[in-house]
């Protein structure tokens, strides 16, 4: 018995045992005590993350996958949630515990898994899991990169995000037309913002919609006043600035607002 990968689903499943372990040695395990995996499919990394000390929970959306599973690993099977990751709520299963995120991530829902990881940072001290190479990147780039953006300006905020290595489309069946890539995020001691949070991602996301201009250009649909335009950071374009700077940008165009 074994699953067939779904187009519509993003299912690409890891076949190589080597890359799995590796991806399971990538968390620390340390400080808490579950594990959550997204998507493990037919298990090939779920073996490795069984061996770690911590509980291990599996979310999948994939009905021919549970029964994967329950009938693979019996140990595993009241630890299985049957359910899509970015309608699930972690209250009902961890409580207020912390827990931490891994997977091999179906790329055509990568980032909102990433962008559902910040909404719910509060619990989630550790994440690790394979995207598609250039996603990875972006999620990792620094300011004056070309690929750093918003992705990068959001999850830094809250996480150092570290690019671990890179795995070719060979170790998958059927096998990605794209490299992927594997990323480390660890959560920052203070993981709340000074500025207002939903002004910062409006922030984020408007410059960005516009990157090549200045941002006294990019910003223009939130009426600043020429006073604050005057700033001399608004005559950067937004993929200038760090992740602090866009945080004193958030806090001045607060105060212009009072």
């Amino acid at each position: 018995m074994s699953v067939k990968a779904k187009k519509h689903l993003g299912q690409h499943f890891l076949k190589d045992e080597n890359i799995a372990s590796k991806i399971a040695d990538t968390l620390s395990y340390n400080g808490y005590e579950f594990i959550l995996e997204i998507g493990p499919g037919m298990g090939v990394l779920t073996k490795y993350l069984l061996k770690k000390n911590a509980t291990t929970f599996v979310i999948e959306i994939d009905t021919e996958s549970v029964a994967y599973l329950k009938a693979h690993y019996p140990d595993l099977t009241n630890n299985i949630i049957s359910e899509d990751f970015l309608k699930w709520q972690p209250q009902g299963v961890f409580e207020s515990s912390q827990f931490s995120i891994i997977g091999n991530f179906p790329y055509n829902i990568s980032s909102q898994i990433v962008f559902k990881t910040l909404d719910l940072r509060a619990f989630i001290p550790e994440f690790a899991g394979m995207f598609q190479k250039e996603v990875a990147q972006r999620i990792c780039a620094q300011p004056g990169s070309k690929i750093y953006g918003i992705l990068s300006v959001l999850t830094q905020a809250f996480y150092e995000a570290k690019y671990c290595f890179t795995v070719p489309p060979s170790v998958f069946n059927p096998p990605p037309k794209v490299d992927s890539g594997v990323l480390l995020l660890t959560r920052r001691s203070n993981f709340n913002l000074s500025c207002d949070e939903m002004l910062f991602f409006k922030v984020v996301k408007t410059a960005f919609q516009q990157r090549r201009k200045t941002l006294r250009n990019s910003l223009k649909t939130l009426n600043l006043s020429d006073n604050l335009k005057a700033n001399t950071i608004f005559g950067q374009r937004p993929e200038q600035l760090s992740v602090n700077e866009f945080i004193e940008l958030t806090k001045a165009i607060e105060q212009d607002r009072t």
